[in-house]
């Protein structure tokens, strides 16, 4: 019974994870039979019916979740989505730290050079491109695409 407290006072506690009119409704035990490949589900509160997220408590009292196929495919599109923006992101400062004197074509090439490298990588699951090299590599082979602060300067006359 101490366990069963325990575990619920954890379901009380991921409240803040989900919408506050969702609160968790649905929670399930399994439970072990005779036979060891046959569990025994036991509904300890809420409703078969009721949406996801269902809670899950095993036979060692540790605490699961179980959403369905659908919901397991946004939160995975969602990831991607957010994985993107966040190399976006990257790429964006990174471009920036550099001085381009046209953003959108320093991108343009920034994005052909990362298709190279994907292309080259074919079949990886991931690519991990570190940026900062990507950047001076353009730099290097693009000169024109970014002020070059040196040369600037050097051809001031700060003495008037």
């Amino acid at each position: 019974m101490r366990k069963e407290i325990a575990l619920l006072d954890k379901l009380d506690g991921i409240d803040d994870y989900f919408d506050k009119n969702s609160k968790y409704e649905t929670v399930i035990e399994i439970e072990k039979t005779e036979n060891p490949d046959i569990r025994t589900l036991s509904l300890k509160s809420g409703s078969w019916d009721n949406k996801e997220p269902w809670f899950i408590i095993d036979e060692n009292q540790k605490l699961h979740t179980m959403v369905s196929i659908e919901t397991m495919h946004k939160f995975i599109e969602n990831f991607r989505e957010l994985q993107k923006e966040n190399f976006d992101l990257k790429l964006e400062k990174t471009i920036l730290q550099h001085i381009p004197i046209d953003y959108q074509d320093v991108w343009a090439v920034a994005m052909d050079e990362i298709k190279k490298l994907a292309q080259k990588e074919e079949g990886t699951k991931s690519l991990n491109i570190d940026l900062e090299r990507l950047l001076r590599k353009i730099k290097k082979d693009h000169p024109n695409l970014f002020l070059n602060l040196k040369d600037m300067f050097a051809n001031q006359n700060f003495l008037g």
